[in-house]
């Protein structure tokens, strides 16, 4: 199994008051470039977890945005289970379910209501899917909000990659029936401290947002929204169709440096098509645009170094950053963004040419 060393590094938040520090996990695939075998191998050992202690129920798992739509994901297509992730984004002319993260630097996440209206018809069991759980305040927040909107007491369970939660505060889940499960047991008494002792002296990079390269634009067919009620075994099939898409129009040449980027809460399907892409023996990474403002600094230990601050590819007014880009043969950006937004197009393709040549932008829609 794995250790404290291999997935937990200390960040420090950048302005937040109600918690000055932030686990980074350098196998999941979102602040730090990872090989992508690797974070879906950490993945599917969750899915194992949530498959054998739930084979045979109807599941719907709820993946949390952003850091755990991937994991989410996985765990859903190994159990083929429903799947749905929590989103911060405008979905048009819908209602939602509405709960807060309050530690969070954005801490507005909703859901569909009128899919998960659908949904719990169906389902024996809610699991939540996060990739580290604290107190379990977040869960107990929406699992208040469901069972007062369904009028009735529903099965729930939680599967983490990281579980932080206090002795009390696993008393509360055991009180109220809610399994928890995880793959590791951290302490976070001195993470704050930790923390704090980081100098803010890394390197801040504010990109253009006007200044456009010209980069190949490739569109495929067949998305599939996991923000909205998916079977996870046809959304397993559409990433596979959008990787064969991939595939065609592009030739891989073993031993080629590449890098994938996925976009904020869209991250399954980029770690998919970076997987695929390792498999014909390039050497790969992959990692996201995140809303997260992390400080960065050079000190010794501390697990970023420089942080591109962009502008979101599906809201022009929010603010986006990526950490630590490196230099490759190619790279893939691969987005679920449908276009229109060109302050975050310019950014993003500023970061990355900083460092890199070829850039070729996929849409998926």
């Amino acid at each position: 199994m794995y250790t404290e060393t291999e997935l937990v590094l200390v960040g420090k938040r950048e302005n937040n008051k109600k918690r000055n520090y932030l686990v980074i996990n350098p196998l999941q695939g979102k602040h730090i470039p990872v090989r992508p075998g690797k974070a879906l191998e950490l993945f599917d050992v969750l899915a194992g977890i949530v498959k054998e202690a739930y084979d045979g129920e109807r599941l719907l798992i709820i993946g949390f945005a952003e850091t755990a739509t991937a994991i989410g994901a996985q765990a859903a297509i190994r159990s083929g289970a429903g799947y749905i992730h929590t989103t911060r984004e405008v979905i048009l002319q819908e209602d939602y379910i509405y709960f807060s993260e309050a530690h969070s630097h954005a801490a507005e996440q909703k859901l569909v209501r009128g899919d998960m209206d659908r949904a719990v018809e169906t389902a024996d069991r809610i699991i939540f899917i996060e990739d580290e759980v604290t107190t379990g305040n977040t869960i107990l927040n929406i699992v208040g909000k469901m069972e007062e909107r369904y009028g009735r007491k529903m099965q729930f369970s939680v599967a983490s990659i990281l579980n932080g939660m206090t002795r009390e505060h696993m008393r509360i889940y055991e009180e109220k029936g809610i399994p928890c499960h995880y793959i590791l047991k951290t302490n976070h008494q001195d993470y704050g401290r930790i923390a704090q002792q980081y100098r803010e002296n890394g390197c801040y990079e504010k990109c253009d947002i006007s200044a456009c390269y010209e980069v190949d634009e490739l569109r495929v067919t067949g998305w599939m929204d996991a923000r909205r009620m998916t079977d996870s075994r046809a959304y397993l099939k559409s990433c596979e169709a959008l990787w064969k898409s991939v595939e065609t129009a592009f030739h891989f040449v073993e031993g080629e440096r590449v890098l994938v980027v996925g976009t904020e809460e869209f991250m399954y399907p980029a770690l998919f098509v970076a997987k695929a892409i390792e498999d014909r023996g390039c050497t790969v990474r992959c990692h996201s645009t995140t809303r997260s403002p992390i400080a960065v600094s050079q000190d010794t230990g501390y697990p970023l170094r420089t942080r591109y601050e962009l502008r979101s590819m599906y809201d022009p007014e929010r603010t986006t950053y990526i950490y630590d880009i490196d230099s490759y043969d190619r790279v893939f950006i691969i987005t679920d963004a449908h276009g229109g937004e060109e302050a975050g197009k310019n950014s993003l393709i500023n970061a990355l040419k900083k460092r890199n040549s070829e850039i070729h932008l996929i849409r998926w829609c």
